[in-house]
C-alpha cells in the first residue's frame, strides 16, 4: 500500500477545523501535524481545500439491497462525493457477501412493512437473519401514502420489537398520520427521525419546535434526509436553521430516481451545499456529515474522525463552481453557483477517486 502525504489543508477532524498536514502509512493515518517532511509515494497539495474524515451517508438506497425501484450502484454515488461509509435504509433483499463487495463501508436497516395498521415483521426477521451484525435497526415508511397506515399503533409495535433486540428504529416521517411530537414520544434514545423538515402535515416547525426540543431531551437523532427537493421544504429548513434547530445529521436518501437528476450533481456535497446556502455553519455541516452520523450508528470508533491511528478514510473538498438550482414541492427556489466539490477520496489508505 502507498504512503500518502496531504499538505497544507484546512483539517476537519470530526469536531473542529485546524491547519495541518496528514500522513498515511498503509491503511492508517500515522501523523497529523504542521510542515510534515516525510517521504511519501503520493503527495497531494491541499492548500485552500478542506481535508476531512470520509463522509458518512446514513440514508441511502443501495442496488441489490433495497427495492429495484430505488436501488442505485452505491460506490458510484458515494466515492466521487467523499463518502466512505453508507447505510442502506430499507434492506429488503441481498446478503452480507454483496455488502462486502462494495468499496464503501456499509450497514443496513431492515425494512418493516405495515398493513391494516399493523406491523408485519416477516421480511424484517428474514433480513435480520441474513445480515446479522451488519443490520443495526429497522426502517419504517411511516407515511400515509402507504394505504395500510392509519395511526401511531404500528410504530409502537415496531419500536417494541426493536427495543427487545436492542436495535435502532429509523422513521420516514413525511405524510405521517400523527404529529411529529407523538412520533418523538414513541421513539427511544438513539432512534432516528428522518425527513424532519419535509414541510407537509406535522412537519418539525409546528408548535414552536416542541418536537425538536423533545427529541433533544430524549436523545432521538434528527436527520435531514435531504432527498434533494422531494422530502425537504427549503423554507422550513431555513427557518429551523435561523432558530438554531439544526439537524444532527445530513444524509442524501439517494436513489436511482435522484442521482444526477435534481438540479446539479446530486450527492452528499449538494446536500451540504444546500445547508450552507441556507445559513448552516461550515463546522456544523461537516460534523453532521462525519462524526455525528458515525456516533448515531455506533461506529464512532471506526468512522467519522480524522485522527492518528484511525483507518485512512479521507476526503478532500474544494469550494468552487459546483452550482445547483432546485425548486421544492412548496415552490421555494434555491440556487448557488458555488459549492463543495470532492476532489480526492481515500478509502483504507488507497486513492479511490480523484477529480
Amino acid at each position: 500500500m502507498a504512503n500518502i502525504l496531504i499538505k497544507g489543508g484546512s483539517i476537519f477532524d470530526g469536531e473542529r477545523f485546524t491547519f495541518a498536514d496528514v500522513l498515511t502509512d498503509g491503511n492508517q493515518i500515522v501523523k497529523i501535524g504542521s510542515d510534515l517532511l516525510e517521504q511519501a509515494d503520493f503527495v497531494y497539495d491541499a492548500k485552500g481545500k478542506i481535508v476531512s474524515a470520509g463522509l458518512v451517508d446514513m440514508h441511502t438506497h443501495m442496488k441489490h439491497i433495497t427495492s429495484d425501484d430505488y436501488g442505485i450502484p452505491i460506490d458510484a454515488v458515494c466515492l466521487p462525493f467523499g463518502v466512505t461509509a453508507a447505510v442502506a435504509a430499507s434492506a429488503i433483499k441481498g446478503n452480507q457477501e454483496i455488502l462486502d463487495s462494495f468499496a464503501v463501508k456499509t450497514l443496513v436497516f431492515a425494512v418493516c412493512t405495515i398493513s391494516d395498521d399493523t406491523a408485519d415483521f416477516g421480511i424484517t426477521e428474514k433480513m435480520l437473519n441474513i445480515f446479522g451484525e451488519k443490520c443495526i435497526g429497522i426502517k419504517v415508511f411511516f407515511d400515509t401514502t402507504n394505504g395500510g397506515l392509519k395511526s401511531i399503533k404500528p410504530l409502537r409495535e415496531i419500536c417494541e420489537f426493536a427495543r427487545v433486540r436492542k436495535m435502532k428504529v429509523m422513521v420516514h416521517s413525511s405524510n405521517s398520520p400523527t404529529s411529529m411530537e407523538e412520533i418523538v414520544n414513541t421513539l427511544s434514545k438513539g432512534d432516528i427521525l428522518t425527513h424532519i423538515y419535509h414541510g407537509g402535515n406535522n412537519t418539525i416547525d409546528v408548535n414552536d419546535y416542541a418536537a425538536y426540543r423533545k427529541a433533544r431531551q430524549k436523545g432521538v437523532i434528527l436527520d435531514v434526509g435531504m432527498a434533494g427537493h422531494v422530502h425537504t421544504d427549503f423554507g422550513v429548513l431555513k427557518r429551523a436553521i435561523d432558530a438554531g434547530c439544526l439537524p444532527d445529521t445530513i444524509s442524501t436518501d439517494i436513489t436511482k430516481a435522484s442521482a444526477y437528476k435534481r438540479g446539479g450533481r446530486y450527492g452528499m456535497t449538494m446536500c451540504m451545499n444546500i445547508a450552507k446556502t441556507l445559513g448552516m455553519r461550515e463546522e456544523d455541516i461537516f460534523r453532521a456529515a462525519t462524526s455525528n452520523p458515525a456516533k448515531a450508528l455506533g461506529k464512532e470508533q471506526e468512522w467519522g474522525y480524522l485522527r492518528v491511528g484511525r483507518c485512512a478514510d479521507i476526503a478532500v473538498f474544494d469550494y468552487t463552481d459546483e452550482g445547483f438550482d432546485l425548486t421544492d414541492h412548496a415552490g421555494n427556489h434555491i440556487r448557488n453557483s458555488e459549492g463543495y466539490r470532492c476532489v480526492l477520496t481515500i478509502s483504507n489508505g488507497q486513492v479511490v477517486y480523484r477529480n
